[in-house]
């Protein structure tokens, strides 16, 4: 998890998000629990902020 959601005037690449993401679902065994899966929305919706709605430019 990160340590502190980035302001919103600083969007990190899709590519570090996805990372992220990846990273939270091999931690947590593919199980969230209700932290991880808070952690999941914001990275979610960080990843969304980050591609601009294109989940081709993730891949």
């Amino acid at each position: 998890m990160s340590p502190t959601p980035c302001p919103s005037s600083s969007v990190r690449p899709s590519a570090v998000v996805n990372e992220d993401i990846r990273d939270l679902w091999r931690r947590s065994g593919g199980h969230l629990s209700p932290e991880d899966e808070e952690e999941y929305q914001r990275l979610l919706v960080e990843w969304a902020a980050a591609t601009k709605g294109n989940p081709r430019s993730a891949a």
